[in-house]
């Protein structure tokens, strides 16, 4: 496309020069400004100068970039692009800066933020209100007004009195004395002797202003320093006992400079330390077999319903240190667990009156998955949930404490975050474990912070510095990295297999994995490189090598199912195979040397207590845990067998003894409901219960020489005994004895939460093509010249004519092949203008090819308000 001869007078005439490919660049890294799709260009630059959309595309600009559109808030407007390399480069013309400014301009205009040519570059008018310096809102560059715009409202007389206190010649209006004065302060050579003779002091007051804030207050007498700069200019009273320092006086001191520090290329990523990749693999895949045990084990002790969920919702504190030390675990970990279970829809509540947690369906079905599936699920969701469960304990804006499970704990911005620390793992070497600090500097510089005016923060207390943090512990918790290096499994679940190599040398943002045309959502936006890609005015000239660096976007459900496959089949190797054995020690205790099979594991967990867990778990058989196996329904042969077809040593004497003691006692004792009672042949066993002293609280007495009734309800009764060394069995109201299984308790199927958008989704190719098809046909139908109407319309109106002129030209059409301009309604009232070829007039309705549709579509003739013949042309 050639570049245009007249230079664009409006945002809407720049978008009206683009190509489509530039088009869905714009729209992919704004996706805020086809919801819904716009009407036509000028709708669509409408749109872009919002400030609800201007402001999010100001919070997604790297910090270079950013501090360009600074500049241009403080540069003349239209700015030649000259002027805005002398605010962004200096005087001394930084040739880092000089080679990635115009890199910053082509992302500024690929955004709509920026249009014009190389000789006029305007940023948009919202960006200029948000970015100018103001006394209610400062400049982010530290620059105060310029002097006509503080020397507005000031007496002609005081003015003329600067103008000759600073050596120059009286004037006969106070329009061109603040055109001299002006001239003066942007003179080097004039400056420089104006400042030769300031006092030392009045140069002091001027170094500390310069940089900014430039507000001084003043006394109503000044002190001999400030009156010699007042008196010049140099200073300029804003209200009373205020003064600014001009912006041209702040420029000359600053060298030219808007800002005091640019950073034109990205902070590196600095390797930390560097291991071998197979140390990597194999470090993440033990804390990715870690990661199933814990989730595992927290749902096993949530199996027969967990804790209460509070009035308004989540975990209460009590519960989550009680869960944190049944994990073993700190309990910012155990909220992590908690979160990540819930998140991936494996637990939920289970909304009963008593409302509990609870394991849902779905963890069952998950169960069932081999290890490495089971691994890649929990991964995914980490990916892209938005709960964060490092607020936990945390408050939120209304003093509340935040708690696990409960309400508060979304953040939008984690799953692009969680990302992108990935993606720069990814462009390391492989085996690389990056320095934190780093990191965090590459995500300061690609989204710096709200409120530090694209200058690095002095503390890491802003949002996304924490959640990166979070994301490199959680990465290593869930086995996505291993020693701080991303694993091979982590980098096929990014989709960075293939990527990661090809750029690690690169040097960009880039860091690995899929690159798209646009940068929806990430910090550096790829650009538009020159005029003949997307030319948004005359003047542009970018050339290609200029162009921003892509970023990787996250991969779409159906690339990351085919990813999620890749991490699976590298991980599962190595990924330790499940034991159906034991080893079986003369202590009473069993030693698992890895992880069992899950009857087995699932029969050990009712028969014995976890002692120790680790590379080895062991298990320790006590009476109470026989007793519990008896209680399942398990008898003293059937618990004989199972242990000597599952272990590897002989059954010790000892457990054959403890099983054979425990079952000769078990169900001895009978208890049932009187409120209870206890019924026993040995007339001494009664006579021993009665006569301790551990028994006063059950309340008992004897009814019948074999028979107790106590006033605790039976489960009292059963633990009441048990506590005193007794080992009775609770029986059925036909005297059997009730066999007591583990009972799991399920919620009714539970979805999972979904992650909350941060804004708009990106839009994909096909919804990219449809908007802008029919952004151009609006457009075409919008601006098409029209033939002259016999009844001229009133100005800013679209011409309308009669029903029977109408018809008439739409009969004539048909015959001519000829496209015409209608003005239509709809049945919902909405009114829109089309470019048609009528194709066929009958029975009040006209078939046309709908230019703006881009389809043939059938109209009531009724519903047209007008019709006009295009132009020639």
């Amino acid at each position: 496309m050639s570049t245009p001869a007249t230079p664009p007078r409006s945002l809407a005439e720049a978008l009206r020069t683009r190509d489509d490919v530039s088009l869905a660049a714009l729209l992919r890294t704004r996706p805020d400004l086809i919801t819904p799709v716009p009407t036509d260009l000028t709708q669509l630059a409408t749109r872009a100068g919002t400030r609800a959309s201007v402001v999010r595309a100001l919070e997604r600009l790297d910090r270079f970039t950013l501090q360009t559109a600074q500049a241009l808030a403080v540069a003349a407007d239209p700015a030649p692009y000259d002027e805005l390399l002398g605010l962004m480069a200096g005087d001394a013309r930084d040739p880092a800066v000089v080679n990635a400014l115009p890199r910053a301009v082509a992302a500024l205009r690929e955004q709509a933020l920026v249009w014009g040519g190389e000789d006029r570059l305007r940023l948009v008018r919202t960006a200029r209100e948000l970015l100018a310096p103001a006394p209610q809102h400062p400049s982010p560059t530290g620059l105060g007004p310029t002097v006509a715009e503080a020397t507005a409202g000031m007496s002609p007389g005081r003015i003329q009195e600067i103008v000759t206190a600073a050596g120059l010649p009286s004037t006969h209006d106070p329009v061109s004395a603040v055109a001299a004065l002006t001239k003066l302060f942007t003179a080097r050579r004039r400056m420089k002797t104006l400042l030769a003779g300031a006092p030392e002091d009045s140069l002091e007051v001027l170094n500390r202003l310069v940089w900014g804030p430039p507000y001084g207050q003043v006394t109503a007498d000044p002190a001999a320093r400030l009156r010699w700069l007042i008196d010049r200019g140099l200073l300029l009273p804003t209200a009373p006992g205020t003064v600014v320092l001009p912006r041209e006086v702040a420029l000359y001191l600053r060298a030219g400079r808007a800002h005091r520090e640019t950073e034109p290329v990205a902070p590196p990523i600095e390797a930390k330390a560097t291991h071998r990749p197979q140390v990597v693999d194999a470090a993440a895949a033990g804390q990715a077999y870690t990661a199933l045990a814990t989730v595992e084990e927290l749902l096993r002790d949530w199996d027969e319903g967990g804790p209460t969920v509070l009035r308004a919702g989540g975990l209460s504190i009590r519960d989550l240190k009680r869960t944190a030390v049944a994990l073993d675990l700190a309990e910012p970990v155990a909220a992590f667990w908690v979160e990540l279970a819930y998140a991936a829809g494996l637990l939920a509540s289970d909304g009963e009156a008593d409302e509990r947690y609870a394991a849902t369906p779905a963890y069952d079905e998950w169960l069932e998955q081999p290890a490495a599936q089971r691994w890649t699920h929990l991964a995914e969701t980490w990916l892209t949930a938005t709960r964060t469960s490092g607020l936990v304990g945390g408050r939120d804006a209304k003093e509340r404490t935040l708690s696990a499970l409960g309400p508060g704990l979304d953040r939008s911005a984690a799953p692009e975050v969680r990302h992108r620390v990935l993606t720069l793992l990814a462009a390391l070497p492989e085996g690389a474990s990056p320095a934190t600090e780093s990191v965090l500097a590459r995500l300061r510089w690609e989204r710096p912070p709200r409120g530090t005016g694209g200058a690095a923060p002095q503390s890491d207390d802003d949002l996304r510095s924490r959640l990166a943090r979070w994301a490199l512990d959680e990465a290593e918790l869930l086995g996505v990295t291993g020693r701080g290096a991303l694993s091979g499994q982590g980098r096929a679940l990014l989709g960075a297999a293939a990527g990661g190599a090809a750029a690690k040398g690169t040097g960009t943002s880039a860091g690995a994995g899929r690159a798209t045309g646009g940068a929806s959502g990430h910090a550096a936006p790829s650009a538009a490189a020159d005029s003949s890609a997307s030319p948004s005015g005359a003047g542009d000239k970018l050339p290609v090598h200029h162009r921003a660096p892509a970023l990787p976007e996250p991969l779409s459900p159906a690339e990351q199912a085919v990813a999620s496959a890749a991490a699976a089949r590298l991980l599962a190797p190595l990924l330790p195979e499940p034991l159906d054995h034991v080893l079986l020690q003369a202590d009473l205790t069993a030693v698992a040397p890895g992880p069992l099979q899950r009857p087995l594991a699932d029969v050990l967990d009712v028969l014995a207590d976890v002692e120790s867990k680790g590379g080895a778990t062991v298990y320790r058989f006590t009476p109470g845990s026989v007793r519990r196996a008896l209680d399942a329904g398990r008898s003293a042969s059937d618990l004989h067998d199972f242990l000597t077809a599952h272990s590897r040593t002989p059954v010790p004497q000892p457990l054959a003894y403890l099983i054979d003691d425990v079952a000769r006692r078990h169900g001895h004792l009978r208890i049932g409901a009187a409120s209870a009672y206890v019924r026993c042949d040995d007339e001494a066993v009664l006579s021993e219960i009665l006569a301790d002293k551990r028994s006063a609280g059950l309340r008992l007495r004897r009814l019948a020489p074999t028979v107790l009734a106590a006033q605790a309800d039976p489960a009292a009764l059963l633990d009441g005994l048990r506590a005193m060394g007794f080992a009775p069995a609770a029986e059925s109201a036909d005297g059997d004895v009730v066999i007591t299984r583990a009972h799991a308790h399920r919620t009714p199927p539970r979805t999972a939460p979904e992650p909350v958008p941060d804004g708009p989704p990106t839009p994909d190719t096909t919804l990219l093509s449809a908007a802008i098809r029919a952004i151009r046909a609006g457009d075409r139908a919008s601006t098409t010249p029209l033939k002259p109407s016999t009844t001229p319309a009133p100005a800013g109106e679209l011409p309308r004519t009669t029903s029977a002129e109408t018809l008439a030209t739409m009969q004539a059409a048909v015959l001519t092949g000829t496209t015409l301009w209608i003005g239509y309604v709809n049945a919902e009232g909405s009114a829109s203008q089309r470019v048609i070829a009528p194709i066929r007039v009958e029975g009040g309705f006209v078939t046309a090819y709908d230019h703006t549709a881009d389809e043939v579509r059938t109209y009531p003739l009724h519903r047209v308000t007008g019709v006009a013949e295009l132009a020639e042309g």
